[in-house]
């Protein structure tokens, strides 16, 4: 039963192919949590297919808010805001959510949240791990974005490095693409990287100025395979896979650690797709034995996700960071305190 001091917040998440609420008490607590994805939808294509996502988020969405609510055990005059993805995404599917939430919010006379779907991830450690709070160092790890940021606050993000180009969740799904493995890429790859051995050297993805660059990890691992395929060799898939997955992550736990030795850190976390990553979990444990505490997100907090967006909406909402009825959808929205690139 809902006390007089919670408060409620009803998340809603369309930025890509899953179609998600969810009902959380506090920024904390889970009430309810309904993903709908479309990935049998779109794995007959290889990937997402911008306008098919739209569409289906059109049709799923009234039912997937309906689902959360009766999940939670809960009615809209429990609810005390409503947060909404609107950025970063494909237009077409963040319109969906941004337009729904608004016309919820205002005929039920319910304050707007529009939250940014990158802190969004980052909050979805605190619906694993109640009791952590800010100062931390996150290492944000997703399809379209791959950083390492200092939380400050609840509000506050400090963008030490980011990505230069890809982002590592679009490397590991092209990588996938081309060892012909079926959409979504990254589970497959980590799947198939378990089976293999990592025979096969990659430049590190670290930049000389300390960012990160996954461009040229891809093409090194196409090269890799056409080579072998002039020349008639046949490379096992599992190796080239586990090879490209370590010179992936590897890079990121590197410079991860140079972060934590500089700034002091006593927790770091990690936020999105690739969080869910069997090595990278594994690389990040070992922070462990140098008395660091480690935040690994459940693995259905790691991709998209409401219950995230519920979290990080119960903060703004706590701060007054309240929309109105102008909001619109930013596909290319950035994490606060990014600064661009030189």
């Amino acid at each position: 039963m809902k006390q007089h001091n919670d408060i409620y917040i009803l998340g809603i998440e369309s930025s890509c192919d899953e179609t998600a609420a969810a009902v959380v008490a506090n920024g904390r607590q889970i009430l309810s949590d309904v993903v709908l994805s479309q990935i049998d939808i779109h794995r007959i294509y290889g990937g997402v297919v911008p306008e098919i996502a739209s569409r289906n988020h059109v049709e799923a969405v009234d039912k997937v808010v309906a689902e959360a609510l009766a999940e939670a055990g809960v009615t809209l005059s429990d609810i005390d805001a409503v947060a909404v993805t609107y950025g970063a995404g494909l237009v077409g599917a963040l319109l969906v959510g941004v337009s729904y939430a608004k016309g919820l919010a205002q005929a039920q006379g319910l304050p707007l949240i529009a939250v940014n779907h990158i802190e969004g991830h980052i909050c979805a450690n605190y619906l694993t791990y109640p009791d952590l709070v800010p100062p931390y160092v996150c290492l944000l790890t997703s399809g379209g974005h791959t950083a390492i940021v200092n939380v400050t606050d609840y509000d506050g993000y400090d963008v030490v490095c980011s990505t230069v180009d890809d982002a590592v969740g679009e490397a590991f799904d092209k990588v996938a693409r081309v060892l012909g493995l079926p959409y979504p890429g990254g589970p497959q790859i980590d799947r198939l990287a378990q089976q293999g051995k990592p025979l096969y050297k990659f430049h590190s993805v670290v930049t000389s100025n300390g960012n990160f660059s996954y461009s040229g990890l891809k093409t090194a691992v196409i090269n890799l395979l056409h080579n072998a395929e002039q020349k008639g060799n046949k490379l096992d898939p599992a190796d080239v896979a586990a090879s490209f997955t370590r010179a992936a992550v590897d890079g990121l736990v590197d410079r991860l650690s140079q972060e934590i030795a500089h700034s002091g850190a006593a927790t770091v976390a990690v936020a999105g797709g690739v969080g869910a990553n069997s090595y990278l979990r594994a690389r990040l444990k070992e922070f462990e034995q140098r008395g660091l505490r480690v935040c690994l997100p459940k693995l259905s907090l790691c991709g998209d996700n409401a219950a995230m967006i519920a979290s990080r909406g119960y903060y703004m909402f706590c701060n007054g960071e309240v929309a109105d009825l102008t909001l619109n959808a930013c596909p290319t929205l950035k994490l606060r305190g990014e600064k661009p690139h030189r």
